[in-house]
């Protein structure tokens, strides 16, 4: 008879991958660790740091995705823009994003603080402050990961790059090694138009690459231009996908979810999957009423939960 009442912890000890892979560096258009080999890390991603995703910001839902998903790595997704968020609140923002980055530093795991705007280029004073307090509270910490914009939508890419100059400059001052990841126009896609002019100047500048496995939009042509990006010599960080299509909700089409998998796989490329919270969405992890605190059984996961916690349980155990 199948046990629902808790999922079970694997019968196996997880090394923490921070023991495992120390700090990480680019070099030669990839993110290596210590080993100058890649560490190919898979996790989730938090959902926006207010609405229904805030109540999971708390340092036992750090632990059980460690323990139970097996993540080596956890994204902060700060919401910057929405009500309540850190232009209205920034005290408050930061106090929920840092307990969960101090849960993983804890937990021994990678940490992506993403700032989770799509107009990062209109704020980027607000910004400049963030990621100066950050770096200088994380400064040399090999856990952190910078994302400096999330998604920018459709701009230039040379007022991207100009954003990520400037924002980079003030996480240099304090954190001269941390890899820091750079977005790309057309919400993360246009990878391979960065490729062609990327940021210089800078050490451990890695490029952020998302997609959605079932959009329409997001098959084959998207691939080749990650492709592209890649052949360029770009290093790429896959810090958000998702399973279903890009508004959060639509199909759950298990081949196209496969096929993107495989080739995250093929291209050793580090990602986190978007994401935990309990609203009624194709690309949500946990069926609404899921306790804040973990502690999940199979019948409070989704289609898409059951099918990220098997596959990070048997890549990442």
């Amino acid at each position: 008879m199948m046990l629902l009442i808790s999922l079970s912890i694997c019968c196996t000890a997880q090394t923490d991958a921070v023991k495992k892979h120390g700090a990480l560096h680019i070099s030669d258009g990839k993110i290596l660790d210590r080993n100058n080999v890649p560490p190919q890390l898979r996790g989730i991603s938090l959902s926006w740091s207010t609405w229904a995703g805030k109540k999971y910001y708390n340092p036992e839902i750090v632990s059980w995705l460690k323990s139970d998903f097996k993540i080596n790595l956890i994204r902060v997704s700060m919401a910057v823009e929405p009500q309540g968020g850190y232009l209205q609140n920034p005290e408050m923002q930061e106090k929920i994003v840092t307990t969960v980055i101090d849960a993983a530093i804890k937990e021994g795991i990678y940490v992506l603080i993403d700032w989770h705007d799509h107009h990062a280029n209109v704020n980027i004073n607000a910004a400049k402050a963030f990621f100066s307090k950050m770096s200088k509270r994380y400064s040399g910490v090999p856990n952190v990961i910078y994302e400096i914009w999330n998604e920018p939508e459709k701009i230039d890419w040379k007022i991207v790059k100009e954003y990520a100059i400037e924002v980079i400059s003030e996480i240099r001052k304090n954190d001269p090694e941390n890899v820091i990841v750079v977005g790309s126009p057309r919400w993360d896609q246009d990878v391979d138009i960065a490729a062609k002019d990327p940021v210089t100047g800078f050490k451990n500048i890695a490029y952020s690459f998302h997609f959605y496995a079932s959009d329409p939009n997001h098959q084959e042509k998207l691939m080749a231009k990650a492709d592209a990006a890649i052949k360029a010599g770009l290093p790429l960080f896959v810090t958000e996908w998702g399973v279903g299509e890009a508004n959060g909700n639509g199909v759950f089409d298990l081949s196209k979810t496969t096929a993107w998998w495989n080739w995250m796989e093929k291209n050793k490329l580090s990602s986190a999957n978007w994401n935990i919270t309990d609203k009624k969405e194709t690309t949500a992890l946990l069926l609404p009423g899921a306790d804040i605190k973990g502690n999940w059984t199979e019948r409070q996961l989704t289609p898409a939960g059951l099918y990220i916690r098997k596959q990070l349980r048997k890549y990442n155990n």
